[in-house]
């Protein structure tokens, strides 16, 4: 009988403040939306640079004739085959070097070309002016310095380059747009917990002569409470649910199918479903849980109960 009573005020508040119930399940819906955007977001960039750090690699380019001419590094001239094996001799003995593969001037013409055959400068750039350099796979790629140290200034050395350093300015920028992210979605709980309380002040007043009724008949407080955090618990949940499809949707249409970008950006490694299904039942757990707390503390304020 009490479980059926507190089942039908829930009922009857809900229907009471029908419009404040609506703008709690959207603003729980959204903030939570933005809250596992975000939490999928860091898994991303977190997967982005455990595939993209892993393929990275140091490059040692060699001074060639034209360099020599322009480059004040190439002072001293072009690379002779003496320093070649002899920089690659030091590359060997270094521990942090995995792997060292030669790439030749012919080779670098060939590479460019493919990815850069339709601009203008492509037509007129031969072989001789490209440089021969040594690609270098580290077995850490934050172990740079270590090359780049012993051997930027070197005779036959043009410069030492970094791979990571440009995927660094795009995580940053990744990194930017999550925090940004997360701004957003406080402000959105923000407010969601605004309306919450604001609902269940309401609603507790709408009710007040029934409340007062019970506690003179002997209810106990929580019996009180109850109907009102369950009522707040059960629009929090519905607004989290909103929030898991919306998450699966866009899981759905952005990456396998509408805008199909795993189709389209090859290049990029996107999480999988298991990254998405394990956050629903944090989400669905924060929906709620949060509105009845917070309710709870709304009552304990502005019923005295």
């Amino acid at each position: 009988m009490r479980a059926q009573f507190v089942l039908s005020e829930i009922g009857v508040g809900l229907r009471r403040n029908l419009t404040m119930t609506f703008a709690v399940v959207v603003s729980v819906a959204l903030s939570l939306a933005l809250f596992g955007g975000s939490l999928l977001m860091s898994d991303q960039v977190t997967t982005m640079k455990g595939y993209w750090y892993d393929k990275v690699n140091v490059s040692v380019f060699l001074c060639n004739k034209s360099d020599a001419e322009s480059d004040p590094n190439c002072a001293k001239g072009a690379v002779t085959e003496d320093q070649k094996k002899e920089i690659l001799a030091d590359l060997d003995k270094m521990s942090v070097v995995e792997k060292v593969t030669y790439e030749s001037q012919d080779q670098a013409y060939k590479h460019y070309k493919e990815q850069f055959g339709d601009s203008p400068l492509a037509a007129s750039l031969t072989p001789d002016q490209l440089q021969e350099s040594y690609r270098i796979k580290l077995k850490d790629p934050e172990k740079y310095q270590v090359v780049a140290t012993a051997f930027n200034g070197r005779d036959g050395v043009q410069s030492v380059q970094d791979q990571k350093g440009i995927l660094d300015n795009l995580f940053k920028l990744l990194n930017g747009m999550n925090w940004a992210a997360r701004a957003v979605m406080a402000l959105m709980l923000v407010v969601a917990l605004m309306l919450i309380v604001n609902t269940v002040r309401v609603s507790a007043f709408s009710r007040r002569r029934e409340t007062g009724i019970m506690r003179l008949v002997g209810a106990s407080g929580f019996y009180i409470q109850a109907p009102f955090i369950m009522e707040a618990a059960v629009a929090g949940l519905i607004g989290g649910t909103v929030a898991c499809g919306f998450l699966v949707i866009a899981r759905y249409f952005l990456i396998d199918h509408g805008l199909a970008l795993a189709d389209q950006l090859t290049l990029v490694n996107f999480i999988g479903w298991d990254a998405v299904l394990t956050k629903l039942p944090l989400i669905l757990a924060t929906s709620l849980l949060m509105p009845a707390l917070a309710a709870f503390f709304a009552l304990r304020k502005y019923l005295k109960v």
